[in-house]
C-alpha cells in the first residue's frame, strides 16, 4: 500500500510539472509572440524528462533561460556577417525575374570641392575657346548596376553584367551653363564564386573573374578608354572585409590609344576595405601606390551614416587624393572632398 502511495505521488508530482511547463509555454505565447516562449516550452519538457523528482519547476526554467540565452548570443567576430549577408541577399534577389541590383556604391555628392583645381587646357583646345574654364566646386554622382545573367552554373558559378556611370557635373559653374565636365561610363561581365575558403582566420567569401571597358564617350584630344581583364578576390571576418582586384590591360594599337601611359597612373591593382559599424560604413582604397613608389597612386576614403531614422538614405562623405579620379584626369593629381547622400554603400 505504501508502494503504491508514493508512485500516486510521484506521477502527480510530475503531472502538475507537465501542466506548469504547458502553462509557462503558453502564457509565453500569449504575451511575448515570440519563438524564445516556443522554445522554453521545448526545454522544459525536454528537461523534465531527464530530471530528478526532487527538482522543481522554478529550478527548471531558470535552467533553459540561461541554455536559451547562451545560444542566442552572436558569435565573435571569427564569423563573416557583412559580406555574406549581401552575397545571401543578392542570391536571393538574382532568382526574382527581371531584377536589377546595387553593384558599386550609388551615391549623390552635392558639393566635391578641389583644392587643385580642374585642368581645362584640353578643353580648350578641342572646342577652341580659351574662356573656357572650370570651378574647383562641382556635384559628382554615380549610379552602378548589375543584373544577372546564369545563376548556379554547374551549381558553383554565377554570371553577371553591370553597368556604371560617374559623372562630374560643373552646376555651379553658370558662365558656361552648368556643363557636365566629364562622363564615365564602365560595362562589364564577369563570372563568380563563392568558396568559403579559410585564409589566416579570414573567409574567402567571393572570387571573380571578368572582362570591363571604361571610356568617356568623347573625341579628338578628350577621348580616353582602355580595356581590361581583372580578377577579385573578397575576404571578410565579422563586420570586417577587405578586397584584392588585380587587372591587366588589353593592349591597342598605337594609332587608336587615347591614352599609352594610363597604367602609369592607374596601375595593375587596387585595394579596398571596409567596416561597418551599426549602420554606419567606413571604406577606403588605395590604388597603384605600391607599385609607383606613392607617386603616381590614389587614396580615397568613404564614410556613409544614418539621416536619422530615413532609411532609404544615408549621409555620405568622400575624399579622394591622388591620380584617376575619372579619365579625362587620369594624369592629373586631384585633392578633393565631397558631402552628399548614398542610395547604397558597399557594405
Amino acid at each position: 500500500m505504501r508502494y503504491l502511495q508514493v508512485q500516486v505521488g510521484r506521477l502527480t508530482r510530475r503531472l502538475l510539472i507537465y501542466l506548469s511547463v504547458m502553462v509557462v509555454g503558453l502564457s509565453g505565447y500569449v504575451f511575448s509572440g515570440t519563438a524564445v516562449a516556443d522554445d522554453l516550452g521545448a526545454c522544459m519538457a525536454e528537461m523534465l524528462q531527464n530530471s530528478s523528482d526532487s527538482t522543481t519547476v522554478g529550478e527548471i526554467r531558470s535552467r533553459c533561460a540561461e541554455r536559451i540565452e547562451a545560444e542566442s548570443q552572436p558569435e565573435q567576430d571569427s564569423q563573416p556577417v557583412v559580406v555574406s549577408d549581401r552575397l545571401k541577399e543578392d542570391k536571393e534577389n538574382a532568382l526574382q525575374p527581371f531584377t536589377l541590383m546595387a553593384h558599386k556604391p550609388n551615391y549623390f555628392l552635392a558639393g566635391a570641392y578641389n583644392s587643385r583645381g580642374y585642368n581645362p587646357d584640353l578643353f580648350r583646345e578641342q572646342y577652341r575657346d580659351p574662356s573656357i574654364d572650370f570651378n574647383n566646386t562641382e556635384a559628382q554622382f554615380q549610379i552602378s548596376l548589375k543584373v544577372p545573367l546564369w545563376i548556379n552554373l554547374l551549381k558553383k558559378i554565377d554570371i553577371y553584367a553591370a553597368y556604371t556611370n560617374r559623372s562630374f557635373w560643373q552646376v555651379y559653374n553658370r558662365k558656361r551653363s552648368s556643363p557636365f565636365r566629364e562622363t564615365d561610363h564602365e560595362p562589364e561581365m564577369w563570372a563568380q564564386f563563392t568558396p568559403s575558403w579559410e585564409i589566416l582566420g579570414f573567409s574567402n567569401l567571393a572570387n571573380s573573374i571578368g572582362i570591363v571597358h571604361q571610356s568617356n564617350g568623347q573625341g579628338g584630344v578628350l577621348s580616353r578608354s582602355w580595356n581590361r581583364v581583372y580578377a577579385n578576390f573578397v575576404f571578410a571576418k565579422g563586420n570586417f572585409a577587405f578586397g584584392i582586384k588585380p587587372w591587366i590591360r588589353i593592349s591597342e594599337d598605337v594609332a587608336d590609344d587615347d591614352n599609352p601611359d594610363i597604367t602609369d597612373y592607374l596601375g595593375h591593382y587596387e585595394i579596398r576595405a571596409g567596416y561597418k559599424w551599426n549602420d554606419q560604413v567606413f571604406s577606403i582604397m588605395s590604388r597603384n601606390n605600391l607599385e609607383s613608389g606613392f607617386k603616381r597612386g590614389a587614396f580615397e576614403f568613404s564614410w556613409s551614416f544614418p539621416l536619422w531614422s530615413y532609411p532609404y538614405l544615408k549621409g555620405y562623405i568622400q575624399y579622394f587624393n591622388g591620380y584617376g579620379e575619372s579619365l579625362i584626369d587620369y594624369d592629373n593629381h586631384v585633392n578633393r572632398i565631397g558631402i552628399g547622400i548614398a542610395l547604397t554603400d558597399w557594405l
